[in-house]
């Protein structure tokens, strides 16, 4: 008898990794497969992340009252790990993108400060390990927001305080880090990037993800230059280089910022992940993997959540069917050695609104017309 995993991302906008699962497990099941299905949802770091690690691990979850990118009051969980003291947050909780309507995106003053606020409720728990998945952020700050939440004081020429945010930093004359919380060097932090792109230019923060996040042209000008005065102060003070970090433009700079003022690792999310959830035993006696999110591109190949399942299948000789809402132009022959076949689960010229809408359905139907034997 045949065995299936599911092992599938989310689809942005559309459905949860868990959600995903479901419905290719349906829709298999509507084609006639009677064999084994294991369904393993994945993050790589982005949205859900947090969520599907604190389901894995057992977690249990309370709830912190922290702002929100523009300052509102909202509530976020901590997943909690009693035994080894551990704390798993989601930035996309406090600081994300999902908690704004699109008329309310403004990444020159969005601030990572709620993010600052759930690390300080996991020290204030004694935690001795801090897991951060910094994915679906609505910020471009560079860390400061987040930085300031948990001690460190932001200084203009004038010795006065600058706001904690894209707009106050280009005033930014001193870092002050006398005043941070001296717990967090006593604290492991890892943190989940699902991008490599660093800090500064072409592929940088600003460039690549302002626009995701409501920056116009000008905009993503005024952030790159903020970030590019951020770290030439950082590195003034600090000798470290925020620009020359790998990751180190995930969630707007804040993966720089972790690592350069509070030490945290800088891990490739789904590696971490699937490491996490032992998913190589998972793996074993499986006869297909399918995996999938809602877009494949030149980007999949640089460490998004489906190359990391190919990856670890490959090494066991298990082949891999991978689902898209939307599969760009890579190479065709890079993306073959790790994947027997890449499905788009959507008709040619579908728009994305439609796409959205019908991602649910289309994934059964896909799963439904797939030829694999029991």
């Amino acid at each position: 008898m045949k065995k299936i995993i599911l092992a599938p991302n989310a689809f942005k906008g559309s459905l949860s990794a868990t959600e995903v699962a479901i419905a290719l497990e349906k829709g298999l099941r509507l084609g006639g497969f009677t064999g084994n299905i294991h369904c393993c949802p994945v993050g790589d770091g982005g949205d859900g992340t947090g969520d599907l690690l604190r389901n894995y691990l057992k977690a249990n979850s309370f709830f912190m009252p922290v702002q929100n990118p523009i300052g509102k009051l909202t509530k976020a969980p901590i997943g909690w790990i009693a035994s080894s003291h551990t704390a798993i947050i989601e930035m996309a909780d406090a600081s994300g993108l999902r908690l704004l309507n699109p008329q309310e995106y403004n990444p020159l003053k969005a601030s990572s400060f709620g993010l600052g606020q759930l690390i300080k409720a996991a020290l204030d728990r004694e935690a001795r390990e801090i897991i951060i998945c910094i994915g679906g952020s609505a910020t471009v700050d560079g860390g400061v927001g987040m930085l300031a939440a948990i001690g460190i004081r932001f200084i203009n020429k004038f010795g006065g305080l600058c706001d904690p945010d894209p707009v106050g930093i280009q005033s930014l004359e001193t870092i002050d880090t006398t005043t941070l919380d001296p717990r967090i060097h006593r604290t492991k932090l890892v943190v989940l990037c699902d991008v490599k792109n660093k800090l500064l230019g072409p592929n940088g923060a600003a460039t690549v993800f302002g626009p995701q996040k409501g920056a116009n042209p000008d905009v993503v000008n005024m952030l790159e230059n903020s970030l590019t005065h951020l770290d030439k102060i950082v590195f003034k003070q600090t000798s470290a280089n925020m620009r020359a970090l790998p990751f180190g433009g995930a969630a707007g700079g804040v993966a720089a910022a972790l690592n350069i003022f509070c030490n945290a690792s800088l891990v490739e999310g789904i590696d971490y992940f699937l490491q996490c959830i032992h998913f190589d035993e998972i793996l074993e006696d499986a006869d297909w993997v399918i995996t999938g999110e809602g877009a494949i591109d030149a980007q999949t190949l640089e460490g998004k959540a489906p190359f990391g399942v190919a990856k670890m299948a490959k090494k066991k000789h298990i082949p891999v069917i991978a689902v898209a809402g939307s599969i760009s132009e890579v190479s065709q022959s890079r993306l073959g050695k790790y994947f027997q076949q890449i499905i788009n689960i959507n008709q040619h010229h579908t728009t994305l609104k439609e796409a959205i809408r019908n991602t649910r359905k289309n994934l059964i139907k896909t799963a439904s017309e797939l030829k694999i034997a029991d």
